[in-house]
């Protein structure tokens, strides 16, 4: 049996990978991009909050366990 498909059956997904890299890489004549803000240490300090949180309540989960 023969292979009927031609080329519209081999399909190339690099290909429109690099299409749309391509096509995101284009920037607008005028239009300026913004740089990505900055981390603040707000996040930094939540989830440091949330670990000691997690810790005291295994701590407090295992003081009960063994009283």
């Amino acid at each position: 049996m023969a292979n009927t498909q031609g080329p519209e059956g081999n399909y190339d997904p690099a290909g429109s990978t690099q299409m749309f890299r391509a096509f995101v890489d284009e920037t607008p004549q005028g239009v300026r991009q913004q740089a990505a803000p900055t981390a603040s240490a707000g996040p930094r300090v939540g989830l440091i909050i949330g670990v000691v949180v997690a810790v005291l309540v295994v701590a407090a989960v295992a003081y009960l366990a063994f009283m």
